[in-house]
């Protein structure tokens, strides 16, 4: 028999992912995003995100298939995320997913929105391996996390933030800054012209005394607000206060992850989420890898974002391991905390 085909749904903010795969191959993914319909209220809203997924569910399956080359009837198993995300879209998501899998009578899986970002690694390079160290950083979150087996075993957070993610720290300083959003890309945009030692932003908890691995972007983002307040009417320079701000996130994403590596004998560090897809961030984790010996694995952009593609991947781990399938009455978790990439508990997990 052929490896089973897994189809992944993601529905958790406002992309509506679909994304196929079979043995840690990637088969094909297609994403719609309702980014644009957000943007003129500088962040996302839950009911237009919702009513999004509703119009676009039917169109990225069918076109994830296409572009597989697959039919409906070829799919072996569903995975969907439950969680963490927003409560309407994620009900979305998994209504959609939950009648493909009764009337293909095939298994589903629940899975959580953040192993699906470790997973999308896997799609570029193959099995993570283990141990690794991963560091997850996105719109709503960051986290760095000691990952073994993704499919059965417990994630261990070393440290996640405190307040601000880094991504929400992009997109709050972007409005400052009068810059579009999503904020992360426009912030990336606008510093290329800027001088990233014009300001000096402050580096949140890396002192002697803090929290080793944990983050606060709280601070970051209010220096900067001070920061263009003071130059009142005077035109702000966008691009010095865009690459320092960068260079500020960058530096303390890349410096706490590679001592996490370090100090825990880890030798592979992964990068994933949207932020990954951040010029600055990939490039210095990059350098202070290779610096310290260690190997880095970013995926590639396509994959840094919410897409159903890394859903997908991870419930390809889950049948190959033998995890038992979620129940068809599955219910969603819009602040699941991430503790093992499925729904079901591991005592419920059988090595096959």
């Amino acid at each position: 028999m052929s490896p089973p085909v897994v189809l992944g749904i993601e529905s958790s903010c406002d992309e509506t992912g679909a994304g196929l795969v079979r043995d840690g191959k990637l088969l094909g993914h297609v994403v719609a995003s309702s980014m644009d319909e957000h943007a003129r209220f500088g962040g996302v809203v839950p009911e237009i995100a919702a009513r999004a997924h509703v119009h676009s569910f039917a169109p990225v399956v069918r076109q994830a298939l296409s572009e597989a080359g697959l039919r409906m009837a070829d799919i072996d198993a569903v995975a969907v995320t439950t969680g963490p995300g927003l409560s309407g879209a994620l009900q979305v998501g998994v209504a959609g997913a939950k009648g493909l899998a009764y009337a293909l009578d095939v298994p589903l899986y629940g899975v959580h929105h953040l192993a699906g970002h470790v997973a999308a690694d896997t799609l570029d390079h193959g099995p993570l391996p283990n141990p690794c160290m991963v560091l997850v950083v996105s719109g709503g979150h960051t986290s760095l996390l000691l990952v073994r087996d993704l499919a059965r075993d417990s994630i261990v957070h070393l440290g996640d933030t405190l307040d601000d993610a880094a991504g929400e720290c992009f997109d709050k300083v972007a409005r400052v800054f009068g810059l579009p959003y999503p904020g992360g890309p426009a912030i990336d945009r606008a510093a290329r012209g800027g001088d990233p030692r014009a300001v000096a932003f402050p580096r949140p908890l890396t002192g002697p005394a803090d929290a080793p691995y944990a983050f606060s972007f709280s601070g970051l983002k209010t220096a900067a607000a001070r920061w263009a307040e003071k130059h009142g009417d005077s035109p702000l320079p966008v691009g010095d206060g865009a690459a320092a701000l960068q260079e500020a996130v960058a530096d303390v994403l890349t410096r706490k992850a590679v001592a996490a590596c370090r100090d825990h004998d880890v030798p592979t560090l992964v990068v994933v989420g949207g932020v990954a897809a951040n010029s600055r961030v990939r490039a210095l984790a990059e350098e202070r890898c290779r610096a310290a010996g260690i190997t880095l694995r970013v995926p590639r952009m396509g994959l840094c974002t919410d897409n159903g593609a890394m859903i997908a991947a991870v419930g390809d781990l889950l049948v190959r391991a033998g995890v038992e399938p979620a129940p068809l009455d599955v219910s969603i978790d819009p602040s699941a905390p991430l503790e093992y990439a499925s729904l079901q508990p591991p005592a419920r997990a059988a090595v096959v």
